[in-house]
């Protein structure tokens, strides 16, 4: 057996005696190629050797305008569909045009009044007399004012109740009348409004509680 190993193992002689030396094998044809002048680098995909195809890759998932994927719903993580919600009341909005003096309350109260905008004019009304009426209690009640012209003076505190600011103001209207008659009256108003803590924007508006007019006597022409 080892004599046949080292048989194999000396080269070949020719019948001249000479030593027959192999042929080198075949150099690549490209460089870096192989012999079998297939690539060196894999073409595009992965190309199966044998079996099955691979899997197609994954579909790709929408990104958000930060470039990340959107999160699956996982209800173990808190993650999941947006649960409907009830519809929350809208909350009032202040009004930015409310006088902050008294005095431009009393204003506003009787240009209503001249402009037949009944109903403004009492919502300027928080208790009292203008407050206790019906609309069409009040209304009627400047059924025959053609106009009325109301000069009012300086507010003056009248104490108020804990949490309130309360002041009066002294006023005297002229009213003519439909048929031209013209009457005169004099006293004042009273106002009031919150300064408590958390109080809306309504309540810390000035609103009138009570009036007191009386029949003043005519101006000498």
């Amino acid at each position: 057996m080892l004599a046949a190993l080292a048989a194999c193992a000396e080269p070949e002689h020719d019948e001249g005696g000479q030593v027959t030396v192999e042929a080198p094998l075949p150099a690549p044809r490209q460089p870096g190629g192989a012999i079998t002048d297939m690539p060196e680098a894999p073409g595009p995909g992965e190309v199966p050797l044998g079996g099955s195809p691979p899997p197609p890759p994954p579909a790709e998932l929408p990104v958000d305008a930060f470039g990340l994927p959107p999160l699956e719903e996982n209800p173990e993580a808190g993650l999941g569909a947006p649960a409907d919600t009830p519809d929350m009341p809208l909350q009032a909005i202040p009004d930015a045009s409310a006088p902050r003096d008294p005095r431009d309350v009393l204003r506003r109260y009787y240009a209503a009044i001249n402009a037949r905008d009944f109903a403004r004019a009492q919502a300027a009304w928080a208790e009292g007399q203008g407050a206790g009426q019906s609309p069409a209690e009040f209304a009627a009640g400047f059924a025959d004012a053609a106009a009325i012209e109301v000069t009012v003076g300086e507010p003056h505190p009248a104490g108020g109740a804990a949490g309130s600011v309360q002041v009066e103001v002294p006023v005297t209207v002229t009213t003519t009348r439909a048929d031209g008659s013209v009457r005169h009256q004099a006293g004042r108003y009273t106002l009031r409004r919150s300064q408590a803590d958390g109080a809306t924007a309504a309540q810390r508006a000035w609103r009138i509680v009570a009036i007191d007019l009386r029949d003043a006597v005519n101006p000498s022409p």
